[in-house]
């Protein structure tokens, strides 16, 4: 009787969340946001991230681009783009061979959603960057001719990095305004983050003075467990102003997905990982919302004191 009340209840509360996400309208920020989603440490939930939190933004009416810059090609799997060794990718474009525009691909997703894949060619980028002109500007200047040029405005893009940091992720780094970090709610989840904050600072401090942490998604949270609660209160003690209400759960649902080459939104759009990424989604962009009507508010204040001084 207990466990039937159990289900009834998670079955209750899905409908609740469902029915909350269906009643609310993301906000879109008035200038595209781009997004490094980085984590040194592998098997996070990192691309797996990139590839469903973009996909649920594309769903609440952005416009969605994510760059596979890891040379093992999984985002783009997930995205049902073609990446095979012949197909224009960004390796093409790092080299200086193609526009970001020539290896645009519209996922099989979702028509707000496109994607700059990944090749194998991608594995041997970081060498033959080593030699190259402004090796670590060359995927920000390929990412700001191209949003200069577009016919459509994009909202979001997303760049999904390797586990590593090497000249890849340094051009990641570079080229994106905002850093998201998924933490896994397990033993060793702070494991090598002080090591990728100290990265971040070198980064600030020597190419790109305007990057900063935004966004710490929890992953693969198991309720059940107290090392999770305990690891997720750690994080959010450590970092109050980055970590999202929104925790994503160990889920079969979100393991199962990249398997048939999907987000998690397409191969099961009502299970409840789906759910959790259109909530971190919608937070998100309600977060960045706030900020800028608060950054707004702030500038009419100091002209109304400008105005009020030269009177």
């Amino acid at each position: 009787m207990a466990e039937k009340s159990l289900v009834g209840d998670l079955i209750a509360d899905k409908f609740k969340r469902r029915r909350r996400l269906a009643n609310t309208v993301s906000p879109l920020p008035s200038e595209t946001r781009i997004i490094t989603v980085s984590n040194q440490k592998g098997g996070v939930g990192k691309t797996t991230t990139t590839v469903n939190l973009s996909a649920a933004l594309a769903r609440r009416g952005a416009n969605v681009l994510v760059i596979d810059l890891d040379p093992q090609g999984n985002a783009s799997t997930a995205l049902g783009v073609n990446h095979r060794p012949e197909v224009t990718s960004v390796y093409d474009v790092l080299l200086g061979d193609a526009e970001l525009s020539d290896a645009l691909q519209i996922s099989s997703d979702h028509e707000n959603l496109a994607c700059i894949p990944s090749t194998i060619h991608l594995a041997g980028a970081e060498i033959e960057l080593v030699s190259l002109v402004a090796r670590e500007q060359r995927l920000r200047t390929a990412v700001d001719t191209f949003l200069k040029e577009s016919d459509r405005k994009y909202h979001y893009v997303f760049i999904d990095c390797p586990p590593s940091l090497g000249l890849l992720t340094v051009n990641a780094f570079v080229a994106a305004q905002e850093v998201l970090i998924p933490i896994q709610c397990e033993y060793y989840a702070l494991e090598g983050l002080s090591q990728l904050l100290g990265n971040i600072q070198l980064i600030q401090k020597h190419l790109n003075p305007t990057l900063r942490v935004s966004t710490i998604l929890l992953t693969m949270f198991d309720a059940r467990t107290n090392l999770a609660h305990e690891v997720a209160r750690e994080v959010r003690d450590h970092f109050p102003g980055e970590v999202l209400r929104a925790v994503i759960p160990r889920s079969v649902r979100i393991s199962e997905a990249p398997s048939y080459g999907q987000t998690v939104h397409e191969y099961d759009g009502g299970s409840i990982g789906a759910i959790a990424y259109l909530e971190a989604a919608a937070e998100i962009a309600e977060r960045w919302a706030k900020l800028e009507s608060l950054e707004s508010a702030e500038a009419h204040s100091g002209d109304a004191v400008i105005q009020s001084e030269g009177a």
